[in-house]
């Protein structure tokens, strides 16, 4: 299960809005043990894609620093799919670095954005359940 606290989960939204009309992507850090997660970091989409998102390196390493130095590790990667369902597609399958990870996926397609989060291991995608957390 992954965890998201409500500043966590409302930020990470408002970041994929704000990307539009290109897919938008971040990264989430906590305690990879309980899945849940402390903090949120978006970052730039090196793919400026409607289809494709490439987390910026630079920003990774600053946010893999940070989380690091409050006591938290990378717990999963996050991005928008601007018009299709949240689930994971053959090149987000592809891309899926860390079987460890939760691969959070934000769907603007509808009025209502749906956030969704996955496992993906050796190519296999488990869905996971996501529980917003009041703070």
């Amino acid at each position: 299960m992954l965890t998201l606290p409500k500043p966590v989960h409302d930020r990470m939204v408002a970041h994929c809005l704000t990307g539009l009309p290109d897919e938008a992507c971040g990264l989430l850090a906590g305690d990879l043990e309980t899945g849940e997660a402390a903090t949120c970091y978006p970052t730039r989409n090196l793919a400026a894609s409607a289809k494709l998102y490439t987390v910026d390196p630079k920003e990774h390493l600053r946010a893999d620093r940070d989380a690091e130095a409050n006591g938290h590790s990378m717990i999963g990667v996050f991005h928008s799919h601007t018009h299709t369902e949240a689930y994971p597609s053959p090149a987000d399958v592809a891309q899926a670095p860390d079987p460890g990870w939760h691969y959070v996926l934000v769907s603007l397609r509808d009025i209502e954005p749906v956030v969704r989060s996955y496992r993906i291991v050796d190519g296999s995608i488990t869905e996971e359940p996501v529980r917003v957390q009041p703070r």
